[in-house]
């Protein structure tokens, strides 16, 4: 693997975050609504209001604010240390640059919320570990089932189990993430209830009358299971597709001619074979999981980043949504560049340039 892929891949990755910056910019400022207004409630004077306009440069024209938006957002940036921004950021000096001005490393800032009047980031920070585990637990299982499928349909070819097992991944890709969670949630979390032991909505801890919380593993079985739907189905396909082709290859018959079992030659010869393609779409759907469960999170009542972007616009809250936005397009663009780096540095068959 050769340097300049890697920063032709960086190099694509900040374009990509640079232009979802932009277009997050231009919308949300585009939108109705006074952010001022918003910040202060709708009883405030307007003195008070104008003064909020100037502390968040409302006042400035649109490409200053533009400018002063990616100054927020970029981890290295050139400012002045005046007690201002040592109340806006959390930051540490790099190089002195003369007078006030000096180069300085910082989180991104994306504002505060509207009506927490908390920081974006710590917000986002509460609701991402949710968001996370969801992610994790719905690709396991979409993995898991998803290859063992397409292994059974692809032994079985032109067999009942081939043609349940097509049926069933493209059911899985047709239906919606939003139509299969309000048809699980009603079906297994209130019909079936019973028998399941599942509620229909609940998020990873539960909390008592006193504070205490504890660890709440069967609300994150029907998300995790709507969730993982599709890309199930995908891997299915997938897998089923590249063992076809594996299992025609010549060393798959030597194999069965030296009288290794069946079992040994699909787990051990075949299936590292054919897990290339595989793998591609599992790393690409764990960051399109990561990234976009919204509406699952809101359909279950999962406390994750989906839930908290789809409250925080229904609530007018446009520091959070921008900086959930902005934090899901950072995560997709990340995994799927070491998606791309990694696939490059396991497969020789790739060609970097």
């Amino acid at each position: 693997m050769t340097l300049s892929y890697v920063l032709k891949k960086l190099l694509y990755a900040l374009s990509v975050l640079w232009g979802v910056i932009t277009l997050v910019f231009i919308l949300f400022n585009a939108l109705p609504g006074d952010p001022a207004r918003l910040t202060l409630g709708q009883r405030s004077d307007v003195a008070s209001i104008e003064n909020v306009r100037k502390e968040l440069n409302l006042d400035k024209p649109l490409l200053v604010r533009y400018g002063y938006y990616l100054n927020d957002l970029l981890p290295l940036t050139v400012h002045t240390t005046d007690s201002v921004n040592q109340a806006k950021y959390q930051y540490r000096s790099i190089l002195s640059l003369g007078s006030d001005n000096a180069l300085v490393m910082k989180k991104p800032y994306f504002g505060r919320s509207y009506q927490t009047k908390r920081l974006v980031w710590d917000v986002l920070a509460d609701a991402l570990p949710g968001t996370i585990v969801l992610a994790i637990s719905a690709i396991i299982f979409a993995t898991v089932f998803g290859i063992l499928l397409g292994i059974l349909a692809a032994l079985k070819k032109d067999t009942f189990w081939d043609v349940s097992a097509i049926v069933t991944s493209v059911m899985g890709i047709s239906a919606p993430s939003f139509f299969a969670g309000l048809i699980i949630a009603y079906v297994f979390g209130y019909l079936l209830s019973d028998l399941t032991g599942l509620p229909m909505v609940g998020s990873l801890w539960e909390y008592d009358a006193f504070g205490g919380r504890r660890l709440a593993i069967q609300h994150l079985i029907l998300p995790a299971l709507t969730l993982g739907i599709r890309p199930l189905a995908i891997i299915a396909q997938l897998t089923r597709s590249a063992m076809l082709d594996v299992l025609s290859q010549d060393y798959v018959r030597t194999a069965y001619a030296k009288g290794l079992s069946r079992f040994k030659v699909v787990f051990k010869h075949a299936l590292p074979n054919a897990l290339n393609p595989v793998v591609t779409a599992i790393s690409g759907w764990m960051a399109e999981l990561l990234a976009g469960s919204f509406f699952v999170e809101f359909i279950f009542s999962w406390k994750g980043l989906g839930k908290l972007t789809v409250d925080s616009l229904d609530k007018f809250d446009f520091p959070v949504v921008m900086g959930a936005v902005l934090l899901s397009a950072t995560i997709f663009v990340c995994v799927s560049v070491l998606t791309d780096i990694l696939y490059a540095k396991l497969d020789p068959r790739v060609k970097l340039n």
